[in-house]
């Protein structure tokens, strides 16, 4: 049931009071102040804990309660009595209920049917610090905070441009959560940002309490295993997307910011990729591409060549990998299986224990459940290996999602290869690569620009081309001002 929310500020304090210590009872929390100015009854409404009581003691009871002018307008008293740099009018309740629930503070005055909002936010929030998810060798060690005004902050100083926009909404019907939209103006392609502005403004959910919220309900296709909108922590990523020519959209509460549109191949760059000479760059993003290949057909191209396709084995290999599976009750698909599912158990518990104990335990772990495993003949030695192998591939990622996603897919290839071998691994990539094609993220082809015929865009893909030849923008973006470089 929706809840009613007066719209009329009355010209009576007391009916005001009233009503507002009604709609707002058995809250602790919330905090009535009646005063008087001169012969005029007034009322500050705020939340402690969410308002700074000393500027409302210093700059605005203060002067009001020792004035002794007369009072002939509502522009007296903020223009030649308070000393308070950011207040605002307001004419409805429902309006001055939401600022104030968002940390500001409501006054009222007797004979006056307008409250003012005075902008006195402040609560206990995380100071900047190093984002402990996206880590770099050289770079910025500023990471985006729970505060929405700190975020902006830290992009504008990344962004002194007066064509920089930070357009502000809120989403969902009760948590009623601060949402920014942030693009350059004379750059964005205007379709995505209208895309972005529609899907959040369809969005009709009680609450939003994480960007990751906003991510799954405006992204195109939600059956995908590939995140199709890219996450960061990191302000100078923000901002280099902006750049491009993308739409960041900031969420109150949330350390993330969501970036869109985003292509596959942007999950696999590092602002190390830039930040580095581009000949170590390159080689960097050669690597991580080889290892991600590692990481997606490793283990099932051992699944089915030792279960279909031994004879393509070198001899002495053979009989090695022969000589290792000796004792092993299982076939290899369930060998893979096993291990398959023991890393990403151990993966998981690592992320969810202490981190004192956590990278501990993670090591341990793995080397006592590897041990153990071989010495009971439950799995080969050359497992492990592949195994190990493979987590050390798969971390490369510099996205987390994408990481998932490429586990997803791993383990659908290694059911493939189990079913007809080679042929399984052969056709799950071309299935892949046909699901990705199709995909889209606010209409930019997902494999973009790889599946771009632009050769312009080749220059940031497998390799990083020094930033003499970063003349334009991406072309597969459309964007406005095409030019970065002259």
């Amino acid at each position: 049931m929706e809840e009613l929310i007066q719209d009329e500020i009355s010209k009576s304090l007391d009916d005001n009071v009233k009503y507002l210590k009604e709609i707002l009872k058995d809250n602790s929390d919330v905090v009535f102040r009646q005063f008087y100015i001169n012969d005029a009854k007034a009322a500050l409404i705020y939340i402690d804990g969410m308002a700074d009581k000393v500027l409302l003691d210093d700059f605005v009871m203060r002067p009001l309660m020792m004035s002794l002018k007369p009072i002939k307008s509502l522009d007296d008293i903020k223009n030649r009595i308070m000393t308070v740099t950011d207040m605002k009018d307001v004419k409805k309740m429902s309006e001055s209920l939401k600022w104030m629930l968002s940390g500001e503070t409501i006054m009222l005055i007797e004979g006056i049917d307008v409250s003012i909002i005075i902008a006195n936010r402040s609560w206990v929030n995380r100071g900047v610090g190093e984002p402990s998810a996206e880590t770099l060798v050289r770079g910025s060690r500023e990471g985006l905070t729970e505060t929405i005004r700190f975020n902006t902050a830290l992009i504008r100083r990344r962004i002194r441009d007066t064509r920089l926009r930070m357009k502000p909404t809120t989403v969902g019907k009760r948590s009623k959560t601060d949402v920014v939209i942030t693009y350059i103006d004379d750059i964005v392609n205007k379709d995505i940002l209208s895309q972005v502005e529609q899907k959040i403004d369809n969005i009709n959910i009680d609450a939003i309490l994480d960007s990751g919220y906003i991510e799954q309900l405006i992204e195109d296709n939600s059956w995908s295993i590939f995140p199709q909108i890219q996450s960061t922590e990191r302000p100078d990523v923000v901002a280099a997307a902006l750049f491009e020519g993308r739409v960041a959209v900031l969420v109150d509460n949330s350390p993330f910011a969501i970036i869109v549109p985003a292509t596959l191949p942007s999950f696999f760059q590092s602002p190390d990729d830039y930040n580095q000479r581009w000949i170590y760059a390159s080689v960097i993003r050669i690597m991580r591409i080889i290892a991600i290949l590692i990481a997606m057909v490793l283990p099932a191209l051992y699944v089915a060549v030792t279960s279909f396709h031994t004879n393509i084995i070198p001899t002495k290999l053979a009989y090695s990998i022969a000589g290792s599976r000796e004792g092993v009750p299982f076939p290899a698909f369930i060998e893979a299986l096993i291990m398959e599912v023991s890393l990403g158990l151990l993966l998981e518990a690592v992320v969810r224990l202490p981190k004192p104990i956590g990278a501990t335990i993670g090591i341990v772990g793995g080397i006592i459940i590897g041990q153990a495993a071989v010495s009971a003949g439950i799995v080969s030695p050359i497992m492990i290996i592949i195994v190990s192998l493979t987590a050390i591939t798969s971390f490369i990622t510099p996205n987390y999602s994408v990481t998932w996603a490429l586990r997803l897919v791993r383990l659908l290839l290694i059911i493939a290869a189990a079913i007809i071998g080679l042929y399984g691994i052969m056709l799950g990539l071309i299935v892949l690569i046909i699901h990705l094609a199709r995909l889209k993220s606010f209409g930019i082809p997902y494999l973009a620009p790889a599946a771009n015929p632009n050769a312009v865009d080749y220059k940031d893909l497998y390799i990083r081309a020094p930033f003499q030849y970063f003349k334009t923008r991406p072309q597969f973006l459309n964007t406005g001002d095409k030019v970065r470089q002259k």
